[in-house]
């Protein structure tokens, strides 16, 4: 083919739109996502992301600086699609306490099931920081927060005590792991954490 119908071709082809600062973001997660699911979370670094992205590392290290920068984002992103899950699911339940403790024990465990085996590698790679273990647990803080109020309306007490709903979440995530790693089932871990929610506010009498 000629220089001129290079240039002929290359005119007709639209040029590759650039992506804005959102779209990059958003990409790097979900290659970040990937990495972890396929090559475990040791495999994760800044120089891996920017090579199954295809981009420099320039490109990776002005979003995330550092790598528990990135795992910092990754537990964000779950923990933003875990917050508007179980905020719409309360909003439409029925104000009932076998309603609200449905919402919670379905949306807990079907987002960490959608999120498959990679996010107990990065949550346990959180631990490992001290800045990261705070950012972990702010986000634990305010899920305790909207599990008191969805609950407390339905305890004898007017209030469900913070030990029990600790040992709610703790329930948990041990029941959400055990189903994202084929222990248990998905039905088996949201029935069980139901009958602890309601366990735990029959206790505060």
């Amino acid at each position: 083919m000629s220089s001129a119908e290079d240039r002929e071709q290359s005119a007709a082809s639209p040029p590759r739109r650039r992506l804005t600062r959102e779209e990059r973001h958003r990409q790097l997660l979900d290659v970040a996502w990937r990495i972890v699911r396929e090559e475990g979370t040791e495999a994760l670094t800044l120089g891996r992301l920017a090579e199954c992205a295809s981009i420099t590392k320039p490109v990776v290290y002005d979003h995330f600086s550092t790598r528990p920068g990135l795992l910092a984002a990754l537990y964000q992103d779950f923990d933003i699609r875990q917050t508007t899950v179980m905020d719409a699911a309360l909003q439409a339940s029925e104000p009932t306490l076998a309603g609200r403790a449905t919402v919670i024990a379905t949306a807990y465990v079907e987002c960490v099931l959608v999120q498959g085996r990679e996010i107990p590698g990065v949550i346990a790679a959180l631990a490992g920081s001290p800045e990261l273990e705070k950012l972990k647990r702010d986000y634990e803080v305010v899920f305790i927060g909207k599990c008191r109020a969805a609950l407390a309306p339905f305890a004898e007490a007017g209030t469900v005590a913070s030990a029990g709903l600790w040992a709610m979440l703790g329930a948990a995530e041990a029941l959400s792991y055990a189903a994202a790693t084929g222990d248990i089932t998905a039905a088996e871990a949201k029935q069980e954490l139901f009958e602890t929610i309601l366990a735990m506010v029959a206790r505060n009498a």
